[in-house]
C-alpha cells in the first residue's frame, strides 16, 4: 500500500506518433521472394510506417511527446523527467532524450536514455515512476518509446523486413489518486541471451569499417526460432506469475497490454493462456514491431479507442533483446490520447536490395 506522504504515479496523458510513409505488405514481399498472402498469414502484419531519409528517432519522439503533454494539459516547461526507450538512438552520443528535449523546449528536465530493447518503455516508466516517487520537487516526467528501424533493416532479409517499422509512443507520468497509477513493476534480464537479436557492428566492440559495412553487420541480425522460443516460454511466465502474486484472473483484468513482436503469435499465446481475446490490445497488424514504441503505442491506442475504462486494471508484459523482460499493473485514470496524424499517406515501396556500403 502506498505510502499517505508518497504520491501514487500514473498516466496523465498519451501521445503517439507515425511516420507519414507506409509499406504494405505487396512492397514488401517482392523483396524478400515471398508472396503478401505469405506474411500475412506468418505474421498479421498488413502495414509499416516508415520514417523519412532524414527523420530521426528524436523527431518521431519529440512528435509523441508533445501529444502526450497536450492530452495531459499540462506545459512542456513543467516535465522534470524526460526518459527515452530507443535501440536506434540519434547517434551513440549523446543520448537521444537530449535530442528530444532540445527539439520538445522542454527545458527544465532531466534528460537520459533507457536501453532495454523491445522491453524498454516500461523499464522507462519504472526509472520516471521512482524519481517521482523519490524527489521531493519532481512533479511530471514524459516517458517516450521510439524505433527508427527501417534506417537498420535488410530490405532482402525476410526475416526483420516483414516485421520491423518505424513510430514513438509517449506518457505523461505524475501524481494521481489513491489506489491508482502503477504497483508491481517487475523487470528481468539475461544477457546470456543477448545475441539472439543485435546491431553487430558500429559500437565500441565492431567499430564501423569498411569490413563491417560490406558485411551487412550494421543492420539488424534476428535469430528469429530463438526469438519466438523466448517469447513463447516468456509472455504467458509474466502473466501468470502478475496475476498470481496478486491474485487475480484473467477475467479480472480489463485490458492486456503488451509489446507487439508478430500478431499471430500473441493472439495464438493469448488463447492458449485464457487471455479473454477483446481484452488483448493487438496494434502490430497496422504498424508492425514498432519495438521500445509498442507497448506504449498499444496503450496509447486502446485509450483512444474507448478500451480502457477509467478504474480499469491494465496488465503490462514486455519481452526484447538483451535478453530482457518486464510486468507491471496499472489502474487507469482515463487519461485521454492524442494521436498526431501524418499530413497525408504515401507509400513507399521496398527499396532496393542493398548493403551499407551503396
Amino acid at each position: 500500500m502506498n505510502s499517505p506522504t508518497v504520491p501514487c504515479i500514473g498516466v496523465l496523458g498519451m501521445g503517439s506518433y507515425l511516420p507519414r510513409a507506409t509499406r504494405t505488405n505487396a512492397d514488401v514481399a517482392a523483396a524478400v521472394g515471398v508472396t503478401p498472402q505469405w506474411i500475412t498469414e506468418r505474421t498479421g502484419v498488413h502495414t509499416r510506417h516508415v520514417a523519412a531519409p532524414g527523420e530521426a528517432a528524436s523527431d518521431l519522439a519529440a512528435a509523441a511527446v508533445r501529444a502526450a503533454v497536450a492530452a495531459a494539459g499540462i506545459d512542456i516547461d513543467q516535465l522534470d523527467v524526460l526518459v527515452a526507450a530507443t535501440s536506434t538512438p540519434d547517434e551513440l552520443g549523446p543520448s537521444t532524450a537530449c535530442r528530444i528535449q532540445a527539439l520538445t523546449g522542454a527545458r527544465n528536465a532531466v534528460a537520459l536514455d533507457v536501453s532495454a530493447a523491445c522491453a524498454g518503455w516500461l523499464f522507462a516508466a519504472r526509472v520516471a515512476h521512482d524519481w517521482l516517487r523519490g524527489s521531493s520537487g519532481a512533479r511530471y516526467a514524459a516517458v517516450v518509446g521510439v524505433e527508427a528501424y527501417s534506417k537498420f533493416i535488410d530490405p532482402t532479409d525476410r526475416g526483420t523486413a516483414v516485421l520491423f517499422a518505424d513510430g514513438a509512443a509517449a506518457a505523461v507520468l505524475g501524481p494521481v489518486a489513491d489506489n491508482r497509477g502503477f504497483t508491481d513493476f517487475r523487470l528481468g534480464s539475461d544477457g546470456t541471451g543477448a545475441h539472439h537479436v543485435l546491431i553487430p557492428a558500429g559500437g565500441s566492440r565492431a567499430p564501423a569499417s569498411a569490413a563491417t559495412l560490406g558485411g551487412g553487420k550494421h543492420f539488424i541480425h534476428m535469430d528469429g526460432r530463438a526469438v519466438r522460443d523466448f517469447i513463447v516460454e516468456i509472455f504467458p511466465l509474466l502473466v501468470s506469475e502478475c496475476l498470481v502474486r496478486n491474485r487475480l484472473r484473467p477475467a479480472d483484468i480489463d485490458a492486456f497490454i503488451t509489446h507487439q513482436p508478430n500478431p499471430v503469435l500473441l493472439r495464438g499465446l493469448g488463447e492458449r493462456i485464457g487471455i479473454p481475446s477483446e481484452r488483448l490490445v493487438i496494434v502490430g497488424d497496422e504498424v508492425g514491431n514498432i519495438g521500445a514504441a509498442s507497448a506504449p503505442y498499444a496503450l496509447a491506442t486502446a485509450a483512444a479507442r474507448g478500451l480502457l475504462p477509467t478504474g480499469g486494471r491494465i496488465l503490462l508484459a514486455v519481452f526484447g533483446a538483451g535478453v530482457t523482460w518486464g510486468s507491471a499493473l496499472l489502474t487507469w485514470t482515463g487519461a485521454p490520447s492524442i494521436r498526431i496524424a501524418p499530413t497525408r499517406s504515401r507509400r513507399t515501396a521496398a527499396p532496393p536490395a542493398r548493403t551499407p556500403a551503396a
